[in-house]
This record gives C-alpha cells, sequence and structure tokens, in this order.
C-alpha cells in the first residue's frame, strides 16, 4: 500500500522507517485489502449509527443527525511521550483555576500588573454574579480539555483551553469500544492503556466537589438544554455510564437553601450539577430572563453553598483567546513553575501594534474571534480567497478586539484511510482533565483529524472526523 511521506512531521514515519509507537500496526495495514477495508469500515459506521453517536451542526439543513466521519487508522503516543504532556496538562489546569479563584477574589495578578484588569473585567465571560463567591476546594473548572497540536517529535503546543464544557469525551470512549470490537487482534498484540475508566473518574471527581452542606453522598446530576442540542447524545451517554440523572431545567426546583429533583418518588436533594448549558441560561432570575432552560433562584442556592455546578458559572473567562496569551505568565506567577507546555505564538489585535502586524500579513496567518468556536468566525489565510481575506480585514478593522491571529502551524500528520488507500492527513487532540480533589486524565483523549487533503481544519462541524488515540502501556 503506497503511503506518501508528507511534508509535516509524520507521526509514523521519519527518515530511518517506522516510529517505535507504530510499529505494532505495519502488518495489519499492509495484510489489510481494500475489501475488507471498506467492509471494516461500513461496520463501523452502522455501529456508530446503531449506537446512536450523532451530532447536529446549527444552522444547517439536511441530516440534523448526521454521523461524525471515523477513521480505522489509530493515533499512538508512546508511554514517555503522554508522561510529558499529561505533566504539561495537569499544570495548566491548576494555573488556569487559581487564575479564576484569584479574579473571582483578590485579583492579585492584576495588582501585581501581570494581565491588564479590562482584559478581564470587560470580558463578556466575566460573571459579576459570583464575584466573591468561591466554591468548593476554590474549584472552577472541572473538566479542562486542552486542544494540543504536534509540531515535530517533541514539538507540542496548546492551541486553546476549554475551562466551560468541553465535548467529545463520548467519540474518546466509542471510538476505542469499536475499535477493540472490530480488531481485537490489535488490542492483544499491543499493550494499550484504557480510557474506560473515565465516566467513574469524573463522577468521583464531581463528587468531591460537594458543597460543605451535603451531610451523605452527593446526589449528581447532569443538565442539559434538551435533545435539540448538538451534544445531547453525548449528556445522555454520560449520564448512562456514571449511573446519574439526566435532567433539564423543568425537572428541578428551588426550595429554600437547596436544589431539588423532581421524581416519581418526590423531590430528592441534588448536590452537584454537571451542566452543559451557558452561563445564560442557568437562571433566569440572574442571567437571561427569556430562558427557559435553566432554573429559577439556582444561583441563589449556588451562592449560599447549596449546590455547586460544574463547571462554575464565570469559568470561561479563563478560556478566552485574548487571556489565553497569559497562561504561561499564570503558570509562573501562581505555581512559580516554568511551563511545560508552549502557547502558540499570537497576536491580539486590540493592540495597535499586533493590529497592524496582522493585517499586513492576513494572507500568511490563522484569524479567530477571541469568542468563536467549532472552526467557525475563522480565517485560514493560505487556504482563504482573496475575497475572504479582504473580509476579515475589514471586521478586524471594524472591531479588533475581537480578533486574534497566529501563524499557520504546520500541524504533524497520521495515516488515515482514504479512497486511494493510506494518506497522511493533520491531527489535533483534546484530551480530558478532570479537577476536583485530585487532578487525573485518562490516557488518551480526542484525536481530531482533517479528512479533505491539506486542510487544517479538524472540527467535526468543518468536515473532520475522529480517531481512536493509543497511548502504550508502561
Amino acid at each position: 500500500m503506497v503511503y506518501k511521506t508528507p511534508a509535516y512531521f509524520d507521526e509514523m514515519r521519519d527518515p530511518s522507517g517506522v516510529r517505535p509507537a507504530y510499529q505494532g500496526l505495519q502488518g495489519w495495514v499492509d495484510e489489510m485489502p481494500a475489501e475488507l477495508r471498506a467492509m471494516k469500515q461500513h461496520e463501523a459506521e452502522a455501529l456508530f449509527r446503531r449506537i446512536g453517536i450523532t451530532f447536529a451542526v446549527y444552522g444547517e439543513g439536511g441530516d440534523p443527525d448526521r454521523l461524525i466521519p471515523f477513521d480505522m487508522f489509530p493515533r499512538i503516543f508512546a508511554h514517555d511521550e503522554w508522561r510529558r504532556l499529561e505533566r504539561g496538562i495537569k499544570q495548566r489546569a491548576r494555573a488556569l483555576n487559581a487564575f479564576l479563584d484569584d479574579v473571582y477574589g483578590r485579583g492579585e495578578i492584576i495588582r501585581a500588573g501581570r494581565i491588564p484588569g479590562p482584559l478581564v473585567w470587560k470580558n463578556e465571560a466575566f460573571e459579576k454574579a459570583v464575584t466573591g463567591f468561591r466554591p468548593p476546594r476554590g474549584i472552577y473548572s472541572h473538566i479542562v480539555g486542552i486542544d494540543l497540536v504536534r509540531t515535530g517529535p517533541d514539538e507540542f503546543f496548546v492551541l486553546e483551553d476549554n475551562c466551560r464544557t468541553p465535548s467529545g469525551v463520548s467519540y474518546m470512549l466509542e471510538n476505542r469500544e469499536i475499535m477493540m470490537r472490530m480488531f481485537p487482534q490489535l488490542f492483544r498484540a499491543n499493550r494499550i492503556a484504557p480510557v474506560e475508566a473515565y465516566p467513574r473518574l469524573l463522577k468521583r471527581t464531581l463528587a468531591s466537589v460537594a458543597p460543605e452542606k451535603c451531610d451523605r453522598d452527593p446526589t449528581v446530576v447532569i443538565l442539559t438544554p434538551g435533545h435539540f442540542n448538538s451534544a445531547y447524545y453525548e449528556h445522555s451517554f454520560l449520564a448512562d455510564m456514571m449511573g446519574v440523572e439526566l435532567v433539564e431545567g423543568a425537572d428541578l426546583f428551588v426550595d429554600g437553601d437547596y436544589c431539588w429533583m423532581r421524581t416519581t418518588e418526590g423531590p430528592k436533594r441534588v448536590d452537584v450539577i454537571y451542566r452543559r448549558l451557558d452561563d445564560s441560561f442557568l437562571d433566569p432570575l440572574c442571567f437571561r430572563p427569556d430562558s427557559m432552560l435553566g432554573v429559577p433562584g439556582l444561583m441563589n442556592v449556588y451562592r449560599s453553598g447549596g449546590v455547586t455546578i460544574a463547571s462554575a458559572p464565570g469559568a470561561g473567562v479563563a478560556d478566552d483567546k485574548a487571556i489565553y496569551t497569559y497562561v504561561p505568565e499564570m503558570v509562573r506567577f501562581y505555581l512559580g513553575e516554568e511551563p511545560l507546555l508552549k502557547n502558540v505564538p499570537t497576536w491580539t489585535c486590540n493592540k495597535a501594534d499586533d493590529a497592524r502586524y496582522v493585517l499586513e500579513n492576513l494572507a500568511d496567518l490563522v484569524v479567530k474571534e477571541v469568542h468563536g468556536s467549532g472552526g467557525y468566525g475563522m480565517l485560514v489565510g493560505p487556504k482563504a480567497s482573496k475575497d475572504e481575506v479582504e473580509l476579515f480585514r475589514d471586521k478586524i478593522r471594524a472591531n479588533p478586539s475581537n480578533y486574534i491571529a497566529q501563524p499557520t502551524l504546520a500541524l504533524s500528520t497520521c495515516p488515515t484511510f482514504v479512497d486511494e488507500g493510506v494518506a497522511p492527513r493533520h491531527v489535533d487532540l483534546r484530551p480530558y482533565c478532570l479537577v476536583g480533589e485530585t487532578i487525573e486524565l485518562v490516557p488518551g483523549g480526542l484525536t481530531r483529524v482533517a479528512l479533505k487533503d491539506g486542510s487544517l481544519v479538524v472540527n467535526s462541524s468543518q468536515g473532520g472526523g475522529v480517531k481512536d488515540t493509543w497511548v502504550l502501556a508502561e
């Protein structure tokens, strides 16, 4: 099977041949005829459809429950590679939570002049409603999704931090389940660290941050906006795997100092809410008065210590793309350490010199909206038309503080099954770091792959797919 060596760092091959982590796959690839590969791909799609692993793209017609493309060629990390990443991810999660605890409290990092105050206080994700309130253990972001890219054997960069409700963990778990079902011989021949402990660890993390008023085993629920939400499958999947109730706002109510859940046996007190909806919809008495998705009075109970909301309202100020540029400074300020993971060099367009540079080099840069996600509101300069570049030029001039820019990184590639055989495609990685009484993460994460030849955009909403992510056991 012909495999064209890419101009970027190839995670499977280097000039000396197949890299050690991938050597256990060489025979599997060489011995798989095209007919078997097509049959297995069809089997994977049928499994995804039967299980119900789908997603929706807002604002588009067509199938509202489309399959996310799944590539059967796994992405592999050696044990020592993962350990280095794990240390950096945990360090970053600690620093982000220390920042949140600080800016909703004394604001020492701002007093010290290490981060501009207006960048925090005027940020639309900064919630004045929780200023001065400290959640249990001082933890604001309980599930931190760190998006990483690789550019070389030892070069990893953080693209962005997700401190609110990072999605995709159900794909991490289901990708593994499907690969084990279709290719059990691979798991017998390779020592692959398991990921199936994630739901148990997540439940343990959430229970560990129950409020002080909880005097028994905590009752944990997942709060979903409902089945029209694009990530509803994941909400129901995690509730089922954790053995907790999946609820909507109408299933909860406030009475006295507590939040209660309606059940067939009468009201049941809720201690921890893993919310999967935005801050603005949580409580119509505190945020958007027209919200039908939240629970009236919930924020009063939260601020009085009657319930824990995970992640905490206001956590989004830590994953704002303008704040991102200061995360290495957070690591130094709060932890007294040097960052183990690098940021991508970033220009913030609210600075006159940075904006001038970005406008002069727009065709060579990646430009993102400060609050954008899912690959929307984004310009990949080298892949954009002249009209698209000029459109973004006008947008930046009109509202410079809404944009940041980064160089176009040479993202690593991983072998991927395509129509003509096996070809290199660009990938990123989202590990999920759980922050509670302890900080832990399962060995692996969600690998997203840009299935279009040459594309650097891996988001499922933009045509990307997913892979199983292997970490080789020690």
